[in-house]
C-alpha cells in the first residue's frame, strides 16, 4: 500500500496537500459531487458545471426527441476513471460502477425513464432521485468522466509544485467538447504509476456521500405531501388521537404507496412542486468539504502533525538563503491550517505579464468562519501570501509590495507572513494607513502568531475561535 505522497516522495501528508492523497492501487470511498463544483467560485469550477451541464443537456434532448442513438453512442463513451482511485472497488481500481456494460445499463435506465422523457430532469444529480439504476458512484463516475479535461489541468499544475514528474503522450482518455457535442481525445502529459496514469482530484470537490439522496427526497418530501393529501381527505390512514389530534403514520402511507425511485417519480410528476422545494433546500444548506479528521478517518492515516508543519517554519534560519525552503513550509501549513476555506495554493504566480508576482494565491471557497465573512464583506475571492524570512521588522516597501498586486478583479485581502515584529503597533498602524488609502487590506502574522493559531487547531477550538486572531487584525484596520 502507497498513496501519492509516499510513491513520490513529496514529505508532505494529506492535510498539506491539495488534492486527495490517494492510494495508487486502491478505492478511496469518497465521491466526486457535481453540486460541491458548483460552490467552486473559480474559472475552473465554472468550466466544470458548464461541461456537465452541456453534456447532461445533449443526452436529455436527444432522449427527448427519440435521436436514441446518438445518445446510446454519448452515454457508452463513457469509461471507468481507475485513474482517480476514487469509488467503491474493494481491491485494486476496476471503475466498479462503469464498466462498459454499467455503461449500456446507464443508457437502459435513461431512456426507458418517464423523468428522462417528461423534461423532469434539469440536473445530472436529479437522476438519483428519480432514475432506477443511477446511484452515487455511478453519478461520481459520470462527472468525473465529463470533467476529465479540467482534471487534467489540475493534475499538470499541481504536479509542477509539488514536484511529481510527468509523463509524456499519455491517452487522455475521453473528454468532452461542447462545441462540437462529441467526445475526443488527444495526448498529454500525466503521472504515472505502477497501476497505471493518474488523476489528481482537489480535496474540496469530493464527499462522503452525494448532496441530493434518494430516500431523503422519498421521507421528508414525497411522504410528507401524500400525509398532507391523506388528511385533507380525511381517508381511512388517518388516525384521531386523544384530544382530536389526528395523524398518518409514515409505515401506513408506504404500505398504500409504496417506496423507492418509482414513487418519487410518480409522486413528482403529479406535483412537480416537490422537486423544486427539494432543489431550492439544498441550494441553501451548503455541506463543507471533508475535514483532516475525516480524510484520516477514511485514509487511516495520521491526523495533521501540527508541531512539525509549525516546526519546519518557526526552525528556518532568517534571510535570502532560505526564502524558497521557508515560502514552501509557510504554504503547507497555511494549506492545513486554511483547510478547507482556502484550496489551490498557486506558488509564484504572475501577473501584470509577468511584470510582478505573488509568493502564493489561494482560492477562497470558505463556506463559514473567517474567511467566509471576509468573502462576504470584502473584495476577496484570491487570498495572497507574501513571505518575509527577515530578521528585522518589515515596513512600508512590504506593504506596498503586497497591496500593489491587488485589484477590483482578482481581490483586496492578503497576509503578509513574517518571522518577527518587535513594534507591532508600529506595523498595525501601517497596515491600517494602507486599508484606509483605500489600497486593501492586510494582515500580518509573524512565527508567534502563527504558534497561536497551531495552538488553536491543536486544542479543538472552534472556527470562530481559530479565527479570532485574523478577525481582530481585520477589525484593526477600520477603526
Amino acid at each position: 500500500m502507497a498513496r501519492i505522497s509516499e510513491h513520490f516522495r513529496l514529505h508532505r501528508d494529506q492535510p498539506s496537500l491539495d488534492f486527495v492523497d490517494v492510494d495508487i492501487a486502491k478505492d478511496l470511498r469518497v465521491f466526486v459531487d457535481p453540486r460541491a463544483l458548483r460552490l467552486l467560485p473559480t474559472d475552473w469550477g465554472h468550466e466544470c458545471v458548464a461541461l456537465i451541464q452541456d453534456f447532461f443537456s445533449t443526452v436529455m434532448t436527444a432522449i427527448r426527441e427519440g435521436n436514441d442513438s446518438f445518445a446510446k453512442r454519448l452515454l457508452q463513451n463513457l469509461r471507468e476513471p481507475n485513474e482517480t482511485h476514487l469509488g467503491l472497488s474493494i481491491a485494486e481500481s476496476r471503475g466498479r460502477a462503469l464498466g462498459h456494460e454499467s455503461a449500456g445499463d446507464v443508457w437502459e435506465a435513461l431512456s426507458q425513464s418517464e423523468a428522462a422523457r417528461s423534461g423532469l430532469l434539469e440536473d445530472l444529480e436529479d437522476t438519483v432521485l428519480l432514475v432506477d439504476g443511477i446511484s452515487t458512484d455511478i453519478i461520481s463516475d459520470i462527472t468525473t468522466n465529463i470533467i476529465r479535461q479540467p482534471l487534467i489541468h489540475y493534475t499538470q499544475a499541481a504536479c509542477a509544485w509539488y514536484g511529481i514528474p510527468l509523463t509524456q503522450d499519455i491517452d487522455s482518455g475521453p473528454m468532452w467538447d461542447p462545441g462540437n457535442q462529441n467526445w475526443f481525445s488527444e495526448y498529454v502529459d500525466l503521472p504515472i504509476v505502477p497501476s497505471g496514469k493518474l488523476l489528481l482530484v482537489p480535496k474540496v470537490i469530493v464527499r462522503r456521500r452525494l448532496e441530493y439522496d434518494a430516500d431523503e427526497y422519498y421521507r421528508h418530501y414525497i411522504l410528507e405531501h401524500l400525509r398532507s393529501v391523506e388528511l385533507a381527505a380525511n381517508s381511512e390512514l388517518v388516525q384521531t388521537l386523544r384530544r382530536g389530534r389526528k395523524r398518518v403514520t409514515k409505515k401506513s402511507l408506504t404500505e398504500k404507496y409504496g417506496r423507492g425511485k418509482e414513487v418519487n417519480l410518480r409522486e413528482t410528476r403529479k406535483e412537480p412542486s416537490l422537486l423544486t422545494r427539494y432543489r431550492d433546500a439544498k441550494k441553501s444548506m451548503i455541506r463543507p468539504p471533508l475535514d483532516h479528521e475525516t480524510f484520516a478517518a477514511e485514509e487511516n492515516t495520521p491526523e495533521p502533525d501540527w508541531d512539525s508543519l509549525l516546526s519546519d517554519v518557526v526552525s528556518l534560519p532568517t534571510g535570502q538563503a532560505n526564502a524558497n525552503h521557508y515560502e514552501r513550509a509557510i504554504e503547507s501549513l497555511l494549506s492545513a491550517l486554511f483547510y478547507p476555506s482556502l484550496s489551490n495554493p498557486q506558488p509564484q504566480r504572475q501577473i501584470h505579464q509577468g511584470r510582478k508576482r505573488i509568493d502564493i494565491t489561494y482560492t477562497n471557497v470558505a463556506t463559514r468562519g473567517f474567511f467566509q465573512w471576509l468573502g462576504q464583506h470584502f473584495a476577496a475571492p484570491h487570498v495572497f501570501v507574501e513571505c518575509k524570512n527577515y530578521t528585522d521588522d518589515p515596513a512600508n516597501p512590504e506593504l506596498d509590495q503586497l497591496s500593489g498586486r491587488f485589484s477590483s478583479m482578482r481581490g483586496k485581502f492578503g497576509l503578509l507572513v513574517c518571522r518577527t515584529i518587535a513594534n507591532k503597533e508600529l506595523f498595525a498602524a501601517r497596515c491600517r494607513d494602507t486599508a484606509q488609502d483605500d489600497r486593501g487590506c492586510i494582515v500580518f502574522l509573524d512565527d508567534a502568531d502563527l504558534g497561536d493559531l497551531v495552538g488553536l487547531r491543536k486544542n479543538g477550538a472552534s472556527i470562530q475561535e481559530q479565527y479570532e486572531l485574523l478577525k481582530s487584525r481585520m477589525d484593526s484596520l477600520m477603526m
